[in-house]
């Protein structure tokens, strides 16, 4: 049937309840277990009360046989009409795939060996009016299943799982960062300026006060506020906003987490980074070794380290001292790369590099050091070459997954860098410094560490995932092209 005729056959299955006086939409309702608790301690005999989703059913005369199926897992349902005490007709006739339902009854095993609960009484909960996709073996529609994940999440198990696996990395994270003594705080996503990173920002207004404000891009500036105020290790699981492109590695929301540690440098945050994603890594996978999209990431400490300065000498003969123009002849006769750019600057270069470095042949993870200064304003530079900031990004199956610094804690040169940058600014239309910030370092940051770890990204790579829209439940879409349209599969 057409989703049309599906849809009005169910609406009168809806009535026809409402007509015999059954509650087709329930209240509250009490299990004694989940159904993956059942499974695991099966007592033939025990009496059971259960809530989920009518997910499939096989009728053979007056039995039918159908899966529930919870978060947790799935059992087979043994229905007699006449067994069913309370309107046992009128309830089992009006059942439907994705329907919600609660069952009591009593746990047995069938001839052919299957666990199963013989259904004494049925409560529904929710009707379905809308009918699960491809008879509900799995949704496969890339674009469906990003625009209507509530149906995305009932139809696949494995994307289920992703989410779950989510949940618990984002947990380990915590409590890793928890047990070394961090205090996670929260700072401001709505922002008077948007600073802390290079990034167009999303702009709204402020009624009350009459003033603009802005989605952060990043929480950096409000942190190293924190270290400022005598909060010596803290982290942020934050959501930035980034007003960009979109791709499958790039998604305009998306969460980060943020790390600073006061008296530490980007070394110590080398370790963290080592410490904290290889343990995840065998936490959540079993193993120091995860296959992501058929080639096999070896996460087992320690990590590779390479030189930013020296790649780009090799590859491109470009010196930190070059200016933009000189950089970009050197890139554009680099044969492998074709270079088009409209307006040339230093963010421009980096995005240059970052794309090359995202090519190097780096599945393990791997530490690239030893950035140019000019790419990395917020960063201190070596004390034996001004030209090199203490600055590394980590690179894991090809994909970015975190950068750090040896946090620029001295307030006249942070103001230097922050306006030279301004000059090299050409895309975000920021064109002012965060006073308060340059302030509150006046008043002294001890020397720190900062880490940023991307936790998309992170995902992916731990549930093989292979878009970040694969790892974020709701992803930002284009408008359909027909607005209006009759909502289904």
């Amino acid at each position: 049937m057409e989703v049309d005729e599906i849809r009005r056959v169910r609406l009168g299955k809806l009535k026809n309840l409402e007509e015999s006086g059954i509650a087709p939409y329930g209240a509250r309702f009490e299990r004694t277990s989940t159904i993956a608790e059942i499974l695991k301690d099966f007592q033939d005999g025990k009496e059971v009360i259960i809530a989920g989703r009518f997910m499939s059913h096989r009728s053979h005369g007056k039995v039918m046989f159908a899966d529930l199926e919870d978060q947790s897992g799935k059992i087979q349902l043994f229905i007699k009409v006449q067994d069913v005490a309370i309107n046992g007709f009128p309830v089992v006739k009006a059942l439907d795939i994705g329907d919600i339902i609660g069952v009591k009854g009593t746990l047995f095993v069938t001839k052919t060996g299957q666990q199963s609960v013989r259904v004494a009484e049925i409560t529904f909960l929710s009707k379905s009016i809308m009918s699960l996709p491809e008879k509900w073996h799995g949704l496969k529609d890339v674009e469906i299943r990003y625009r209507q994940r509530y149906v995305d999440l009932i139809a696949n198990k494995e994307v289920r799982e992703i989410f779950i696996t989510r949940s618990k990395i984002i947990g380990f994270i915590r409590s890793y960062l928890d047990r070394l003594g961090f205090l996670e705080v929260e700072t401001p996503m709505l922002q008077p300026m948007a600073g802390g990173a290079r990034g167009r920002p999303f702009k709204s207004k402020h009624n009350a006060y009459d003033m603009d404000v802005f989605l952060r891009i990043a929480p950096e500036l409000y942190l190293k506020r924190l270290l400022v105020g005598g909060l010596e290790k803290v982290y942020e699981m934050n959501r930035n906003f980034r007003n960009e492109g979109v791709s499958t590695r790039h998604n305009p929301e998306f969460t980060m987490l943020e790390v600073y540690q006061a008296y530490g440098d980007y070394e110590d945050m080398m370790k963290l980074t080592e410490g904290l994603v290889s343990s995840l890594a065998r936490e959540i996978t079993g193993s120091y070794k995860v296959t992501y999209q058929g080639r096999e990431i070896d996460f087992t400490p320690p990590w590779e380290r390479r030189s930013f300065a020296r790649i780009v000498k090799e590859k491109f003969d470009i010196n930190p001292q070059d200016d933009a123009g000189t950089m970009l002849e050197k890139v554009k006769a680099h044969k492998a790369h074709g270079v088009k750019v409209e307006q040339l600057t230093r963010s421009v270069v980096m995005k240059i590099v970052e794309e090359m470095l995202e090519e190097e042949d780096s599945i393990d993870p791997v530490f690239f050091t030893e950035y140019f200064t000019f790419l990395c304003p917020l960063a201190k530079t070596d004390p034996g070459n001004p030209a090199i900031s203490q600055r590394f990004e980590v690179f894991i199956g090809g994909l970015e997954v975190g950068n750090a610094y040896s946090e620029l804690n001295d307030a006249q040169e942070q103001r230097r860098r922050l306006l030279e940058d301004l000059e090299d600014d050409v895309e975000t239309g920021n064109r002012a410094v965060d006073e308060d910030f340059l302030t509150a370092l006046e008043y002294g940051m001890p020397p720190a560490g900062g880490l940023g770890i991307g936790i998309d990204r992170l995902v992916m790579l731990l549930t093989d995932a292979p878009s970040i829209k694969d790892v974020i439940l709701f992803p930002l879409m284009k408008p359909l092209e027909k607005q209006g349209a009759e909502p289904g599969i």
